[in-house]
Parts: structure tokens; C-alpha cells; sequence
């Protein structure tokens, strides 16, 4: 199907965690029903591990993501981020404080369809330097950028000028993924990373996470598909109505 033999067993060696990076207690929050979703849950997530979240759709992960990334208000609870509170913060002061985000809809969440490859790549971070200089946009920096995550993550593309759209399910998660990474985030929270994707953009995606792991970076990661939690993970919490308790 992919042309080449594929290895979805993933391999890694054994994690070496080190000081807490996200630290949840008592978390709360409300869903659009406004019921509570999220009921008094702790996390603790460190670096150099990949936590993984298990659970049956609908018991609180996508209302959870949402409030770890500012796309949700918490009812209450705390969330620190390597010593200084993200609590109630906006998306942008959440990435600016260093989380990745590889959301669970990559249409919705992900990705402005419509735009071009190059300004996909700098969603977040578009009013940063070297990307732009007040509000002008620096074009040939942004194209530079994307052609190199182009290259590193070998998303198939005829050249960075193409619409978002234009690309099939895997690139465009691996566009995602590669925007992510390239901010090199303290942590990277990937929901739901490899839905709906062929073998091989799995196998990348799964390498990829790991590699991030083994670069010292804290995992949360986020799927419904129990073997992926179990094939990544080097601990794992079960979120449902009645546990909540993750760390």
C-alpha cells in the first residue's frame, strides 16, 4: 500500500523521566451541555515520558485538551506548567508558555484549509520573529521555515505555495505534527494523532512522538485505539465518569 515494508510495533527504549512539567489537580470543566466533563482530575505529566490517556469516547478527553490549551474555561482546579500557572490562560499565552497542540480534528482544529502550506506552518507563532517584524510578515523566512519541515517530515507536496487542502490525510497530519514539534514545546499534547491515517503516516507519526520523548520533551497523548496507548506509553491513566484520578 505504501510501497516499502512497514513496522507499526513501535520501538523505544526505556524512559528516563526527570523534574514534572504539567501538573493538574482538581480540574473541572464543563461541557457544551453544560454538565461537568472534566470532574475533579489529577495529572501529573514529566519530561522524557509519553503519558497516555485510555478511555471510552466521551468520558471528558476532548473537554480536558480543551482547557489544557486555552480552547475551554475551567470551572476551578489549578494547571501548572513547569512551576507557573496556565490556568484560564488563552490559547496564545498557553503556546507562548510552551505547549504543542496536535488537536483530535485536524480540519477544525489543525489546519486553515483554504491557506497556503507556508502560513499553516506558522499558525501560533505568525507574530513572532523572524516570521514578522510588527505586523509585516517576513515571506521568505516563512517559506524557508516550511521548506524545511517539508523536507524533515517528508510531507509529499508539490512546493509550500499549495493550499493546506490540496494534501492528503496523513501529509496534512504531518504538517500539523511538524508545526507542533518546531516549536519546540516543553509539552506536546497529541489527541487522537493517527485517526483516520494510512500505515505509513502512523509509523511516522509514532516515531515521532517517541523521538520527541527521547529528546527530553514531557508526551501527552491522548487516543481511543488501546493498542497505540499501550504500544507508546510509558504510563497510562484510564479517564472515565468515575475515576479521574490520572497521575
Amino acid at each position: 500500500m505504501v510501497g516499502r515494508k512497514v513496522n507499526l510495533t513501535v520501538q523505544k527504549k526505556d524512559a528516563t523521566p526527570g523534574k514534572d512539567i504539567l501538573e493538574v489537580k482538581d480540574l473541572v470543566a464543563k461541557d457544551i451541555r453544560g454538565l461537568d466533563a472534566v470532574n475533579g482530575v489529577d495529572l501529573i505529566v514529566k519530561e522524557g515520558e509519553i503519558f497516555g490517556i485510555a478511555g471510552v469516547d466521551g468520558n471528558g478527553q476532548t473537554e480536558l485538551i480543551e482547557v489544557l490549551t486555552g480552547l475551554r474555561k475551567p470551572e476551578k482546579g489549578s494547571i501548572v506548567l513547569s512551576g507557573k500557572s496556565i490556568y484560564g490562560k488563552s490559547p496564545r499565552k498557553i503556546i507562548d508558555s510552551g505547549v504543542g497542540h496536535i488537536p483530535e480534528d485536524r480540519h477544525k482544529r489543525g489546519l486553515i484549509l483554504k491557506y497556503s502550506l507556508y502560513e499553516n506552518t506558522v499558525l501560533g507563532v505568525q507574530h513572532k520573529r523572524p516570521f514578522s517584524n510588527g505586523i509585516v510578515m517576513n515571506y521568505k523566512v516563512v517559506k524557508d521555515h516550511c521548506n524545511k519541515l517539508i523536507e524533515e517530515f517528508d510531507i509529499r507536496t508539490p512546493n509550500e505555495n499549495v493550499n493546506a487542502s490540496s494534501l492528503s490525510g496523513g501529509n496534512q497530519q504531518k504538517l500539523v505534527a511538524a508545526r507542533e514539534i518546531a516549536k519546540d514545546p516543553q509539552l506536546l499534547i497529541a489527541s487522537q494523532p493517527t485517526r483516520g491515517l494510512d500505515v505509513g503516516a502512523i509509523e511516522y507519526i509514532h516515531k515521532r512522538l517517541v523521538k520527541e520523548r527521547d529528546d527530553g520533551k514531557a508526551v501527552l497523548l491522548v487516543s481511543l485505539e488501546l493498542d497505540e496507548i499501550l504500544a507508546l506509553s510509558d504510563r497510562i491513566g484510564v479517564i472515565d465518569r468515575k475515576s479521574t484520578r490520572l497521575n
